[in-house]
């Protein structure tokens, strides 16, 4: 049986906090199972270095964002709520956008407007919307580093890929010896497109063998 599928047995309890947490590394990861958020996947994960920012650069909107929501769950009216969400993530977007201009030029030119539209990722509306604005602040800080590290971890898995087949290099450095060949297509938008299909196979048929045993 599925273990997002157990039966809670009488007297146990609800799923812990930690649950909140590991829920959004494997079991319910933002990229390989709900498939989210995939504007700056496929855009902006030809390298490793330019994945792992966004990624670092999303997970922490997300956790900034949920935590501010969460706490301030009980006094946004519901007829705003929405709104309210988008102008608390907007203004963590924008900190983070100016954090990454001040921190590395070059990184931020690499970026370039998808920096800007994390405020349209859907997967930090909606965990706003479907747990932040709901839980305590200490479960939507979890949910939160949860989801976000397992959109790094996504999007790291396909920006190395895609840089090592397609450079021969990871995070600048050389991997691969001077005759190697490099797939130019890895890292043009095509690539983006092949090496999620392969980590998706990959991590749903690793998911299906432990639903199986």
């Amino acid at each position: 049986m599925s273990p997002d599928k157990r039966p809670i047995a009488p007297g146990s309890q609800e799923p812990t906090s930690t649950d909140a947490f590991i829920k959004g590394l494997w079991r319910d990861n933002p990229v390989f199972v709900q498939v989210l958020g995939m504007c700056p996947v496929l855009a902006v994960s030809n390298t490793a270095e330019n994945a792992l920012a966004m990624g670092l650069a999303t997970c922490f909107v997300l956790f900034m964002s949920n935590t501010l929501v969460s706490s301030l769950r009980n006094f946004i009216p519901k007829q705003v709520r929405i709104t309210a969400f988008i102008i608390i993530i907007a203004t963590f977007v924008t900190i983070t956008d100016y954090a990454i201009q001040a921190i590395r030029v070059e990184l931020h030119k690499s970026l370039g407007a998808f920096i800007s539209l994390i405020v349209a990722n859907c997967l930090i509306l909606g965990r706003a919307e479907a747990f932040a604005s709901k839980n305590s602040i200490g479960k939507s800080m979890l949910d939160a580093l949860g989801m976000g590290f397992g959109f790094v971890f996504a999007l790291f898995c396909l920006g190395a890929v895609r840089e090592l087949l397609g450079n021969g290099t990871l995070f600048g450095l050389m991997i691969f010896p001077d005759s190697f060949q490099e797939w130019i297509v890895m890292i043009l938008p095509a690539g983006g497109f092949f090496t999620l299909a392969i980590w998706l196979l990959l991590f749903n048929g690793i998911k299906t063998k432990k639903a199986t045993t």
